[in-house]
C-alpha cells in the first residue's frame, strides 16, 4: 500500500469513534503509514496488522468467520483474539497493537506486540522421540506445529535436499522471474533451527526397521522414533527422449534446480518449456518475463483442461500468446540434438535450454520397502496414520479417505501438504483429529490469477457464473447436482465463502456443497 492508500485511512493517533466499528466485523484504520486491522467484540477492540504474513495480502479484503479472518490470496487463517496463524500458508502470527477506549474514541496505546498464547500440555502418552522424513512443506508445517502444541521431545527432520525448508510455490513464479530473490524463499521466518530441531539437510533414508522403530540413513546412521511422519514428496517425472540428458536440458522441483537453471540463463535468448503442467506453464509466464523467446510444447491441446476445464485452459493459453509465447500445442518433443529440440512432427526450434515439466510421481519407495500399504501413495486413514499406527504420512506422498466425494485421493497442493503437516502432528501428540479440511491451491500466470477450493477428478459438468475473458468468473465442477470444486477469477471474497460452506457442509456430515 502506497502512503497516499495509507492516508485515506482514519488515523489512530486522532483517534476512531467505537461507534464506527460495526459489531463482529473489521475496519481498517492506520498507525503512520502502516494499516491497522480493527476487530470489534461488544465494547472490546484488538488491532492487527493489516497484511497477511504469508505474502502481504490486505487482509481487509479477507473474510471474517466465526472470530478469525481469512486470507483474500491463498487461503490462511488467523485469530482475531490473538492475532495466531491457525491455518497454513502463513505461520508468523499477526502483530497486535495495546488499543485505549475513552470517551467512546479508540486510540493505540502502545508499540505492536508479537501475540501471546496458552501452549498446551501433551499428556504423559506424548511420543519422546519423533523424526520426520521430508523437508518440505509438509514437513516444516508439522514441526513448527510440534512446538506450538509445546512438544519439548527430540524431534528431528530429515531431508535430502541441500536446502533448508522453503516456500516451493515461488520457485515457478517469481523467483524464476527475478522479483523474488533467494532470502524471500523462506516458508516462515521462525526456522527450524530456531524451533530446536535437529535439521539433517543432504541425508537420504535408506529404510525404515519397523520392528525396532528406526530409520536408517543411506550414512549409516540410524534414528529411533515413537513416533515418524513421512513427508516424502513427490519426484519429477525425467524427460526420457535422446538427448534428454544434455546439460542444457533442465528440470524444475528444488531451489537447487532453479538456482541452476537462473545461472545457466547466462546471454540465452530462446528457451524451450515441455509439457502442461502447472510448474510447465508458470515456469514459461516467468521466463517470457525475463524477456526471453518462449516456445512452449505441450502434449495437451489444451494444457490444464483436465483440473481447470476448457474455458479457463483457453484463457491460460490465450494470456500466453498474447505475451508472445510461440504455442506448439497437442505436440512432444522427441529428442534434443545439440542447440535442437525436434517435435514429433519434425519441427525443429533452435534454443539455448529446455526445461521440462512434465508432472510428478510421488516418492513412495522407502514407506513400500517398509511393507506399508501404496497405491500411487502412501495409503493413510483419516487421521493421516499409515497401517502401522507409529507412522504417518501427508502431502505430495499420501493417499488419503475424502469425506467429500467418498474416495482416496491423492492431492498434490501446497497448502494441502502444509494443513495435513498441521493435523499430523496434533495427531502424534494424541489428539485424534480427522483431516477434514477443504483442499486449496491457487496459479499465477501473469496478470490470470486463479484460486481453486474442493477437488473433482472427473467432474460430471461445469458451469460457468461471469464472464472468463474479463477474469470475473467463479467456475462450478459439478458431480450430479453437487458442487465438488469451485475455480474463481477476481472474486477472491467469494472463494473464501464458498470455501466456509465446503466447511460447513462437512461438519454437517453433508459429502459435497449444495446444490447450484
Amino acid at each position: 500500500m502506497s502512503n497516499d492508500d495509507a492516508k485515506a485511512l482514519p488515523d489512530l493517533a486522532a483517534g476512531l469513534a467505537l461507534s464506527d466499528i460495526p459489531e463482529g466485523q473489521i475496519v481498517e484504520a492506520r498507525a503512520g503509514d502502516e494499516k491497522i486491522l480493527l476487530w470489534r467484540q461488544g465494547d472490546g477492540v484488538r488491532a492487527f496488522e493489516g497484511s497477511c504474513t504469508h505474502l502481504g495480502a490486505p487482509l481487509a479484503e479477507g473474510l471474517v468467520i466465526d472470530g478469525t479472518i481469512r486470507c483474500p490470496w491463498h487461503h490462511a487463517c488467523f485469530s482475531l483474539r490473538s492475532g495466531e496463524a491457525l491455518a497454513a500458508p502463513a505461520f508468523a502470527p499477526l502483530r497486535q497493537w495495546p488499543v485505549a477506549l475513552a470517551g467512546g474514541q479508540l486510540t493505540l496505546a502502545g508499540p505492536p506486540r508479537a501475540p501471546t498464547r496458552t501452549i498446551p500440555k501433551p499428556g504423559d502418552a506424548a511420543p519422546r522421540t519423533i523424526v520426520i522424513v521430508g523437508g518440505g512443506a509438509g514437513g516444516f508445517a508439522a514441526a513448527d506445529r510440534l512446538r506450538r502444541d509445546g512438544y519439548a521431545g527430540s524431534l528431528t527432520v530429515v531431508s535430502d535436499d541441500v536446502d533448508a525448508p522453503y516456500d516451493r510455490t515461488l520457485l515457478t513464479k517469481d523467483y524464476l522471474a527475478g522479483t523474488t530473490g533467494e532470502d524471500g524463499l523462506g516458508i516462515s521466518p521462525v526456522t527450524l533451527h530456531d524451533l530446536g530441531v535437529d535439521l539433517r539437510l543432504g541425508t537420504t533414508v535408506e529404510r525404515i526397521e519397523r520392528d525396532a522403530k528406526r530409520v536408517v540413513l543411506a550414512d549409516g546412521g540410524a534414528l529411533p522414533y515413537d513416533r515418524l511422519l513421512l513427508a516424502t514428496g513427490a519426484a519429477p517425472k525425467p524427460f526420457d527422449v535422446p538427448g534428454g540428458d544434455l546439460p542444457h536440458v533442465r528440470l524444475l522441483r528444488s531451489a537447487a534446480d532453479a538456482r541452476h537453471l537462473l545461472e545457466a540463463l547466462g546471454d540465452a535468448k530462446t528457451v524451450v518449456v515441455v509439457g502442461g503442467s502447472f510448474i510447465a506453464t508458470e515456469a514459461a509466464a516467468s521466463l517470457r518475463d525475463r524477456k526471453l523467446e518462449v516456445h512452449l510444447v505441450s502434449p495437451d491441446p489444451h494444457p490444464l483442461e483436465k483440473v481447470l476445464g476448457r474455458a479457463l485452459s483457453d484463457l491460460v493459453v490465450d494470456t500466453h500468446r498474447d505475451h508472445g509465447f510461440v504455442l506448439h500445442l497437442g505436440r512432444s518433443v522427441s529428442a534434443v540434438r545439440g542447440r535442437k529440440a525436434r517435435l514429433d512432427d519434425g519441427l525443429e526450434i533452435d534454443c539455448d535450454l529446455v526445461l521440462a515439466g512434465l508432472g510428478v510421481t510421488p516418492r513412495t519407495a522407502v514407506a513400500e520397502a517398509a511393507g506399508l500399504a501404496v497405491d500411487d501413495g502412501i495409503l493413510v486413514d483419516r487421521q493421516l496414520r499409515t497401517g502401522d499406527a507409529s507412522i504417518y504420512a501427508i502431502g505430495d506422498a499420501a493417499r488419503w479417505p475424502d469425506p467429500r466425494s467418498g474416495r482416496s485421493v491423492r492431492i498434490e497442493h501446497w497448502a494441502v501438504a502444509e494443513r495435513q503437516g498441521q493435523v499430523a502432528a496434533a495427531n502424534m501428540l494424541g489428539r485424534g483429529f480427522g483431516f477434514d479440511v477443504v483442499p486449496f491451491f491457487w496459479t499465477k500466470q501473469f496478470d490470470v490469477s486463479i484460486r481453486y477450493v474442493g477437488h473433482a477428478e472427473t467432474p460430471d459438468s461445469i458451469v460457468i457464473d461471469g464472464d472468463v475473458a474479463n477474469r470475473d468468473a467463479a467456475v462450478r465442477y459439478l458431480s450430479g447436482d453437487r458442487v465438488m470444486a469451485v475455480a474463481t477469477l477476481g472474486r477472491d471474497r467469494e472463494s473464501l465463502s464458498i470455501e466456509s460452506d465446503m466447511e460447513a457442509m462437512l461438519r454437517a456430515g453433508t459429502s459435497a456443497a449444495p446444490p447450484r
